[in-house]
């Protein structure tokens, strides 16, 4: 239940300030959505609601935003440059890393950080052991730890202090 009323006023706060300024019409429908949204989903969205009383994750979060469109504008230029310059070496391939984080959310955060940025892509994730399997355009290197450097770990270390 408590999953259910985090998630219920926090896609409130989402609608209200994608709907800025407010007005009746506007928060009637965000409350009816919100309420539609967490009462499907609730039991998904977290399993430990009490790490949301924490106020360093939430300024982790604000630091870890920075961080991702940072290696999103990084990835864009590097993918954009194989683009226009085909003779570039493309060297694609399923790449096994591993994994610290142990929880869905931070699972699911990591899965689609890596998947967001250009020229990688999360295939599979093995939870037990703590593997995923990305597709990588240019595979740079097949040795799970230094593909786990070089793809995971500049998520990883900010994601495990947000969300375990």
């Amino acid at each position: 239940m408590k999953s259910r009323i985090i998630l219920f006023i926090f896609g409130l706060l989402v609608w209200l300030f994608l709907s800025w300024p407010p007005d009746g019409q506007h928060l009637l429908i965000g409350i009816l959505v919100a309420l539609f949204v967490s009462f499907v989903t609730g039991d998904m969205f977290v399993k430990r609601p009490h790490l949301f009383k924490h106020p360093t994750r939430y300024l982790w979060f604000l630091y870890y935003i920075p961080l991702f469109i940072w290696e999103c504008i990084k990835a864009n230029i590097d993918v954009a440059r194989r683009v226009i310059h085909p003779d570039l070496p493309l060297k694609p391939g399923i790449v096994k890393v591993k994994t610290n984080l142990k929880s869905d959310t931070g699972l699911t955060f990591l899965a689609n950080s890596i998947t967001l940025t250009p020229g990688t892509m999360s295939v599979d994730i093995d939870p037990e052991n703590g593997f995923l399997y990305i597709h990588w355009i240019d595979v740079k290197d097949k040795d799970i730890e230094r593909a786990t450097e070089i793809i995971v770990k500049k998520f990883e270390k900010i994601l495990k202090r947000i969300f375990e």
